[in-house]
């Protein structure tokens, strides 16, 4: 069973069953953290997923889109390691998957 390991803004750690061809926002959001916003629903339209991915996974991921680097830049918390949790498909290849729910804007 993959795993992915959630930070709250509180620094509480969340440990969620990652489910293959949800995103890892659908992941988290279905597990009840509702830190996480997601106000477009995965549309790639409003940022309110932002996450810090561990720079030990980010090789993992698929390439940051144009779209969601532009999103990102709209952000004052944006770090080298910030993602869209939308915009990253789970798969058991992810499992360990660590990621912390940045500030909200």
């Amino acid at each position: 069973m993959s795993k992915i390991v959630v930070t709250d803004r509180d620094g509480h750690e969340h440990t969620v069953v990652g489910v293959d061809g949800l995103s890892v926002m659908e992941l988290i959001r279905d597990n009840g953290i509702d830190e996480l916003l997601a106000l477009c629903g995965g549309c790639l339209s409003c940022a309110t997923c932002h996450v810090y991915v561990d720079p030990e996974c980010s090789n993992l991921l698929p390439p940051q889109s144009e779209d969601e680097s532009d999103l990102l830049e709209s952000s004052d918390h944006r770090r080298p390691t910030s993602r869209l949790a939308c915009q990253i498909p789970f798969s058991e290849d992810l499992d360990g998957l660590n990621v912390t729910i940045a500030p909200e804007d």
